[in-house]
């Protein structure tokens, strides 16, 4: 329901100096004129108040005032700034609510905002992932989608298609009107190779952008006693996990965060593969090839003074894999290109590859383009949908072909929670002046 006045606190609901007690809706400014000493509201200001309940004052406040279509949500809305005691604040809540509030649902706040038209759905996206973000590079890129990087990324691809598909209907509803040009397989063909090339693109660069944004889920393997651990705890500069002679010491995965320059990884170090008729030892080479399969990055650490037939059966395992090959024990010989001596925290070889590895991809920050898995899954979903057409083309008639790029245009429009169909016939119409 939109014709309600929605009540929430919006800060963390712990002691602290401040909490903002919020309300949106038609009744705002009503419910607060009831419980302050507010009588006449000028609209985006603060004024200072107190707060009553029975006639008692319960708390001094800071209140602000936003007019409908200047505000969050485009509704009327009032902010109390109140003192920060888990008490009080729940206290003014409960008044609101008792003067004719509704206890908002989870994101209502934003959710009015977007049906209201203040912002799209991308946008919504950003608000939230801004919230979440737990790093300067989440921020900048939830803060470029809050100011619609979404929709001007995805807005040449909108509108082509939306002229193409405008044209098709035409040609197939008003075959009247000759002089429209008339869109024939040949000439729709070079369009939706042009889209899937586009589209390809953007997915490209969001997935590549956001595993260094959210981090590569990073595995450290290797046969036992290679010196995994004493990587990752040269990564992680802390003593994370158990480092003896022993080999097989790790039976369980240790995980841990690293923020390099350039990528964050995700890491795990896993038990030593080999075979063993130790079965806590089995259990835990079972979790490490469980994790390879949901790995987005291999570090594979060889140990340089001691190479076998073993670690030959993992490189060739894993080579077709996002595989870097590490040769430990720099210290006693080295091999190879990215040369470490773990032991020693002597690992500058491998940062600085990785940091340069993924330069490209985190300079992606400064562009526009897709933020988070619903929007990437919508945009494959689109992807498909015009290969699909690409296949049709030669064999079917513009009717059919029509369908699947009209499936692929509505993915599209999902990606910003526009209705596509009243954004076609506007177009079509503003266009071939089909109403005269």
């Amino acid at each position: 329901m939109l014709n309600d006045t929605i009540c929430a606190i919006s800060t963390a609901l712990k002691d602290g100096a401040i909490s903002i007690v919020r309300m949106s809706g038609d009744e705002s400014f009503d419910i607060i004129r009831k419980i302050s000493d507010v009588k006449k509201i000028k609209a985006n200001t603060i004024v200072y108040s107190h707060i009553y309940d029975e006639g008692q004052i319960i708390d001094e406040v800071l209140v602000s005032f936003f007019a409908a279509g200047r505000s969050y949500t485009k509704e009327d809305m009032v902010e109390i700034n109140c003192h920060g005691g888990v008490y009080v604040t729940r206290l003014i809540l409960n008044l609101l609510l008792k003067n004719g509030c509704r206890l908002a649902e989870p994101g209502e706040f934003t959710k009015r905002a977007y049906l209201n038209g203040r912002i799209d759905l991308s946008e919504a996206d950003s608000i939230n992932d801004l919230i979440k973000a737990e790093s300067m590079l989440q921020a900048k890129s939830a803060i470029r989608g809050m100011n619609g990087s979404v929709e001007r990324l995805i807005d040449p691809l909108c509108q082509q298609m939306k002229d193409v598909i405008s044209m098709i209907e035409v040609n197939i509803d008003y075959p009247e009107y000759e002089d429209e040009v008339q869109m024939s397989n040949e000439v729709i063909a070079p369009y939706i190779d042009k889209w899937i090339a586009m589209a390809e693109d953007m997915i490209d660069k969001a997935e590549r952008f956001r595993l260094v944004k959210d981090g590569l889920n990073t595995v450290i393997i290797g046969k036992p006693n290679v010196g995994k651990s004493s990587l990752l705890n040269a990564l992680l500069q802390k003593d994370k996990a158990i480092v003896t002679d022993i080999a097989g010491t790790t039976r369980d995965l240790v995980e841990g965060k690293v923020a390099l320059k350039n990528v964050t990884l995700n890491l795990i170090d896993t038990a030593g593969i080999r075979q063993t008729s130790e079965e806590i030892e089995k259990i835990g080479i079972e979790k490490t090839l469980q994790a390879l399969e949901e790995a987005d990055l291999i570090l594979l650490v060889i140990d340089a003074s001691d190479i076998d037939e073993e670690d030959e059966r993992l490189l060739n395992a894993y080579k077709d894999r996002n595989t870097i090959v590490i040769y430990n024990k720099s210290d006693l010989v080295k091999k190879g290109e990215i040369s470490i001596s773990a032991k020693n925290s002597d690992i500058s070889s491998l940062t600085d590859y990785l940091n340069e590895r993924y330069k490209e991809d985190i300079s992606l920050a400064d562009e526009d383009i897709l933020n988070n898995e619903r929007q990437i899954a919508l945009m494959k979903m689109c992807l498909q949908e015009l290969k699909t057409a690409k296949d049709h083309i030669g064999y079917v008639t513009t009717d059919v072909i029509v369908t699947d790029l009209d499936a692929a245009f509505h993915d599209l429009c999902q990606i910003l929670g526009k209705e596509y169909q009243e954004d076609l016939i506007d177009h079509m119409f503003r266009n071939f002046c089909l109403g005269k």
